[in-house]
């Protein structure tokens, strides 16, 4: 007998079972393990000791520690945290009084979702960006389902992305005069939704200009050249013509000279000789009329052509007779609105001597007039006696004739 158990097959036997039994019972204590948990912060907590009833004393552990954050433990082994904050977070194991792995759950705690603070950008005809922010922060990971559509259309979805927290819509129905996009937050703990309806028309507003460059122009002192590109996302058609609101300045000065235009590139004619300006350029949509002017473009900084070879005042020449026709596209003659900036510089010597011309004769003026006034009081003071003697003297007589 005892060299059959020795035997090769006896010990094969023997040890397939061993292990077959092993593996029965480590599958059942995994099948015990379940996944995640979510709890709400400052609220009690139960976490159950796995799915068996039968009432057996058990040990809880947190992250393989005894140490418990403020807790009890119920008839059934369940374990009740009481008041969670965030250091409750962890993995939480019970076992048995023999020390056998029971139940593991992990814990993750936060809040559930809020509603959302949304806002949409129209940077052109074809395209809408909504992005939003959380009114309640829930520390847990979040799902995001947003859906869009014009008034009486089918609901179509706004594509999301969750880590920049926006969502997008490709040739939206433009004509239609009211938009609604509704999004819906969901976590562990719960899920909102935030609903909100806006006009795109009112949303529309273009990037800023691209390629704003701006260049002296030789031989003319008092004058720039101001050239842009639209913007990359706005589509070169006919039916979208953008309009562009140009502002400059000498550096330094709190006013601001426009000029308006549909072509790029604008001849700026009043720049102040010798001295930097400073030049930006937006664009809007020509058409809407309550769409929105776009950011500006970066400050630019320029001076214009300055001669110094010689001192003597250059001749000006004409574009017509420097330039050919094509090189300005753009209506030269300043009939566009400008609004002139009176800049911060001191007069000229003539325009000096004006002011004060026109300063001493407005006081001789005014000197004049009350002169006269004077004069025609005075008169008026001694007719008013003279007739109040005659008719005293009148009285007088009557009395005496009585």
């Amino acid at each position: 007998m005892p060299g059959l158990l020795s035997s090769p097959v006896c010990l094969t036997v023997i040890w397939f079972l061993s292990w077959s039994l092993c593996s029965s019972r480590a599958q059942i204590w995994t099948n015990e393990v379940s996944g995640l948990q979510y709890g709400r912060l400052d609220s009690n907590v139960t976490l159950a000791c796995g799915k068996s009833q039968i009432r057996i004393p058990v040990v809880w552990h947190l992250n393989h520690s005894s140490a418990l954050p403020w807790h009890r433990v119920t008839s059934d082994g369940s374990l009740v945290l009481l008041h969670v904050d965030h250091s409750a977070q962890g993995n939480y194991s019970c076992y048995d009084n023999q020390g056998l792995l029971l139940h593991s759950v992990k814990l993750r705690l936060g809040h559930p979702p809020g509603l959302l603070s949304i806002s949409c950008q129209v940077p052109n005809h074809t395209h809408v960006r909504c992005s939003w922010v959380e009114s309640v922060r829930t520390f847990l990971p979040a799902k995001y389902n947003a859906s869009f559509r014009g008034n009486g259309q089918e609901w179509r979805p706004c594509i999301v992305d969750v880590l920049r927290k926006h969502c997008d819509v490709d040739h939206p129905a433009f004509w239609q005069t009211i938009h609604t996009l509704r999004i819906t937050e969901a976590n562990g703990l719960g899920s909102e939704t935030t609903t909100v309806r806006f006009k795109l028309h009112e949303l529309l507003k273009p990037d800023p200009p691209e390629s704003v460059l701006v260049k002296e122009l030789e031989g003319y002192s008092q004058r720039l050249i101001v050239s842009w590109n639209f913007p990359s996302s706005w589509p070169l058609q006919d039916a979208f013509p953008l309009v562009f609101h140009i502002r400059y300045r000498p550096y330094g000065s709190i006013y601001w000279s426009e000029i308006y235009s549909e072509e790029s590139p604008v001849v700026v004619f009043d720049a102040l000789a010798g001295h930097l300006h400073q030049v930006q350029v937006r664009a809007r949509d020509e058409v809407n009329s309550e769409s929105q002017w776009s950011e500006w473009s970066p400050l630019l900084l320029v001076q214009p052509w300055e001669d110094y070879t010689t001192s003597e005042p250059a001749v000006e020449i004409l574009p017509e007779e420097r330039f050919p026709d094509y090189f300005f596209p753009y209506n030269t003659k300043p009939d566009t609105s400008t609004a002139k900036s009176h800049n911060p510089v001191v007069e000229d010597e003539g325009n000096l001597g004006l002011v004060i011309l026109l300063v001493l004769f407005s006081v001789v003026i005014l000197t004049t007039v009350l002169s006269l006034i004077f004069v025609v009081w005075v008169r008026q003071r001694r007719r008013d006696h003279v007739n109040k003697q005659e008719l005293t003297s009148m009285v007088k007589m009557k009395s005496m004739s009585i």
